[in-house]
């Protein structure tokens, strides 16, 4: 995957955007727009592509003992992110999967009770 595509696969999520806040241009911040929170930073250490994730502590332990490619966030809280390197053996699905993770838990709690209060007001089948 590359860093274009990897990008792009981050920025097709409701109300994210991609900003690129540093003077290197090199690292680059997906946020959502509204809040402005990071769910995503792509950069690349040691000429590997890479992402910081922001994961839940019990599930970040388990992405890092089951791959090797995935490691405590760098300069990041190590108890609540992951970095991934990208083309270093995670399966595009359990990627995607912690890229989503990343998005729902950093979205603003009041968005999130909007969107589940909405739920529950939903007809029921």
């Amino acid at each position: 995957m590359t860093k274009d595509e990897l990008l792009a696969l981050c920025a097709a999520y409701p109300g994210a955007a991609v900003d690129c806040p540093f003077e290197d241009g090199g690292n680059v911040v997906v946020r959502h727009a509204a809040g402005r929170k990071w769910f995503a930073l792509v950069f690349e250490r040691d000429g590997k592509l890479c992402v910081n994730l922001k994961c839940e502590p019990m599930k970040a332990d388990f992405w890092r003992a089951a791959y090797p490619a995935v490691t405590p966030g760098w300069h990041m809280n190590h108890t609540h992110w992951n970095t991934v390197e990208v083309n270093a053996g995670v399966p595009p699905e359990d990627l995607c999967e912690m890229i989503s993770d990343s998005y729902r838990l950093t979205t603003s709690p009041a968005r999130a009770e909007r969107s589940t209060r909405r739920a529950k007001q939903r007809p029921q089948p």
